[in-house]
């Protein structure tokens, strides 16, 4: 995360300098990263999420088993569902701060110049 703060007051790129940075490698790289993550993932917790709906309505039986004491399947697979939602938050965290920010940054630094 930058400690260096930009107003708006400072001098804004003109239009041909964001048209010239989205046609370039490494906003294309950036874009790329990016989906590379997000589109597997969400395919993944989507998938996940609806296995667990599907269950909730039609294996009842398998969902109301219970576990221990009065803890069953429906509420540790609907308790996942939270886990599941946390632990992709810190995936991405993690991918996004290695991966992303570094071009995102040398990106935002073509914009707006070095010497700012």
């Amino acid at each position: 995360m930058s400690t260096v703060e930009h107003t708006p007051a400072e001098s804004a790129p003109d239009a041909q300098k964001w048209v010239d940075v989205q046609a370039s490698d490494d906003f294309v790289e950036l874009k790329r990263r990016l989906r590379k993550f997000v589109f597997p993932v969400s395919g993944l917790f989507l998938a996940w999420y609806l296995l667990y709906v599907l269950l909730a309505d039609y294996a009842h039986g398998f969902m109301s088993t219970k576990v221990i004491g009065n803890i069953n399947v429906g509420l540790i697979f609907g308790l996942l569902q939270f886990v599941s939602t946390f632990v992709i938050t810190t995936l991405y965290v993690r991918h996004a701060n290695k991966n992303l920010d570094p071009l995102a940054e040398k990106l935002r630094d073509e914009l707006e110049g070095d010497g700012k």
